[in-house]
């Protein structure tokens, strides 16, 4: 008996995986390992996965296999979030950051894992507590935005309950290292290796003198308040919008080291994937030379 028993499903919520979910159940079935997948999700699809509500997928799978793109690879990381379940993210559309393999890689990697011949890359997560008492955890990032037409972003700053800068702007940014490379990058911030433990704190199109973006211990604690003059803002975690906020409201963020484990099997490195995501490529003057 290897090292899966269990198998968890997570699917995109559009893109077809059927190739990939019969693979994974042939390979579980020749191993006798059990497949399971959410029932909105395993439903739609002809398969033999067994239908299980989020709590029992979670506590019984072994390994959870993303099937989608960054977007369900964050989804399936929040699922897991606290706990050691390794997870697998497989590619079934563009290039993205978080996912491993593609499709035709799959046998071979789950039998990889099975063995115990791979890397738990360990992943940190920050999470907000809002004002009404919720806890929400992020992988990539944590943003205050506004709406377009209800004035801008204005937000006080404060690390260990110290206020340090004023921020006014489109948005106001909270991301992890690996979330350097989605909306913190679109708004000029810096790429961050994943492996560093700590948190950027950034403005979108700032409108202040002060436009540089704070970059973070895993031990501090930051707390964003929205100031008088402020627009109702919309509380976006990991891209999808769960609160809006108002003036006075606060949000305060904190760091959840190696909330989750990522699957790697020296497919390719981060830097590899940035380049090619990113299109980085070094100045023409500098090639020149």
């Amino acid at each position: 008996m290897g090292e899966i028993g269990t198998v968890g499903l997570v699917l995109h919520p559009e893109r077809n995986p059927q190739t990939a979910v019969n693979t994974i159940v042939g390979w579980a079935t020749s191993r006798e390992a059990t497949v399971l997948g959410l029932p909105d999700e395993v439903d739609r699809i002809d398969c033999a996965a067994v239908p299980v509500e989020e709590p029992e997928l979670v506590d019984r799978a072994d390994l959870v296999v993303s099937l989608g793109g960054d977007g369900t690879m964050l989804r399936s990381m929040r699922l897991v979030c606290g706990r050691p379940t390794p997870v697998l993210g497989v590619n079934l559309g563009r290039l993205g950051f978080l996912a491993e393999i593609d499709v035709d890689q799959l046998p071979d990697a789950l039998t990889s894992i099975d063995r115990n011949r791979y890397t738990a890359e360990p992943r940190m997560a920050v999470i907000a507590t809002l004002p009404d008492g919720r806890s929400l955890p992020a992988f990539n990032d944590i943003a205050m935005v506004r709406f377009p037409g209800d004035g801008l972003t204005a937000v006080d700053v404060s690390v260990g309950g110290h206020s340090f800068v004023r921020y006014s702007g489109d948005a106001v940014i909270v991301a992890t290292a690996a979330g350097s490379t989605a909306y913190s990058f679109a708004a000029g911030g810096p790429i961050v290796s994943p492996a560093v433990e700590g948190f950027l704190v950034i403005p979108a199109s700032a409108h202040s003198a002060f436009n540089r973006a704070i970059m973070l211990s895993a031990e501090e604690r930051v707390t964003l308040e929205l100031l008088p003059t402020s627009g109702t803002l919309a509380l976006e975690v990991d891209g999808q919008v769960h609160a809006h906020l108002e003036v006075g409201d606060r949000v305060t963020v904190a760091a959840i080291p190696a909330a989750a484990r990522v699957v790697r099997l020296g497919v390719s490195t981060f830097y590899e994937r940035a380049r090619r995501k990113l299109r980085v490529s070094g100045s023409v003057e500098a090639d020149i030379l």
